[in-house]
């Protein structure tokens, strides 16, 4: 090719750079992606997913939390929702995702859209839209924002999902790896673990704290006594699988910053809770965000940080016809 002058030069200089960077396949997640290609396709979203959490108040907080596991396994591309098949077993039925739930309202959601604009929006922009929205039902707008332009991923391994999940029982220098190894920071880590205000928690992931915490018989002393007397009334043994208890016991269906109010009371329910406050830095962190107002402000950031690991976008991926099935 010639090029005839140098302001041509310059042109093709920065066609070269925005590809480098997977521009020209709009490699990068932006406002309204659905604009001109499925304009009502938010509001689809967030239509129905208010429609279901005006009947399953415990939804927001299922479906955050499939977001979260969705995006710390391989990135935000809804990995998490693919089914296992025979040939392969796939990362929804790793052990920390077998009490997921809520599968079936993304896929109706899907759905929904398949017949309004299909092959058009992601099952990955459906879960991060319909996480967001679901939290936001309380409040009636929308509590952060959700870049979009996600596609979906086409390998989900089981095996991937005990290696990158942060575990209930990890102490803090753990949990700050795990969140660092996907671009997030100490104060992200506390701010996300804010997600515990809404949900609840099985009893086999914190019983250790009451019956046996140093294999001695004993109770973690860093528990607030008389939660920890609340919580074994509940959880009888180390072998109770079923039971659940909410994670904050006070507001459990209302998102609020009570998670850090009583964390500060010593009672956070898991060691991951717990473990926020051997860190000077994060205890910090705790004490300002008892603060509701700078609570969301910083959640709706940390969010959007969240929503941004290791997206697969432009002309990777696919666009999932169902959630569960790779086209």
């Amino acid at each position: 090719m010639k090029i005839k002058s140098s302001s041509e030069f310059v042109l093709l200089a920065c066609l070269v750079a925005f590809c480098a960077v997977g521009v020209c396949q709009g490699g990068s997640l932006r406002k309204n992606f659905y604009e001109k290609s499925c304009p009502n396709a938010e509001e689809i979203i967030k239509n129905a997913t208010w429609k279901h959490v005006t009947t399953n108040q415990e939804l927001p907080a299922k479906l955050l939390r499939i977001h979260f596991h969705d995006c710390f396994v391989r990135g935000c591309d809804a990995s998490i929702l693919i089914n296992s098949t025979t040939s392969n077993s796939a990362e929804k039925d790793a052990i920390p995702n077998l009490s997921l739930s809520g599968f079936d309202v993304l896929e109706e959601i899907k759905a929904e859209l398949e017949k309004k604009c299909p092959g058009i929006v992601s099952c990955a922009d459906i879960l991060s839209l319909a996480a967001r929205d679901s939290v936001s039902f309380q409040f009636k707008k929308p509590m952060w924002e959700v870049l979009t332009g996600r596609r979906d991923g086409r390998v989900s391994l089981q095996s991937e999902v005990l290696p990158n999940i942060p575990s209930p029982f990890h102490n803090f220098t753990l949990l700050k790896q795990f969140f660092e190894k996907n671009g997030l920071t100490v104060h992200d880590l506390v701010v996300l673990s804010g997600g515990h205000t809404i949900g609840i928690g099985h009893c086999n992931l914190f019983s250790n704290r009451l019956y046996n915490f140093t294999g001695k018989g004993d109770q973690d002393p860093s528990l607030n006594p008389a939660y920890a007397q609340i919580l074994k009334s509940k959880c009888r043994s180390l072998t109770d699988t079923t039971t659940t208890v909410p994670m904050d016991p006070d507001s459990d269906l209302d998102f609020d910053s009570d998670y850090y109010v009583i964390l500060n009371q010593n009672k956070g329910m898991f060691q991951s809770d717990a473990a926020l406050l051997t860190n000077k830095g994060a205890r910090n962190i705790v004490n300002e965000l008892t603060n509701q107002t700078k609570f969301f402000t910083e959640f709706a950031q940390s969010m959007k940080r969240m929503g941004n690991i290791g997206v697969v976008t432009g002309s990777s991926g696919e666009i999932r016809k169902k959630c569960g099935i790779i086209n």
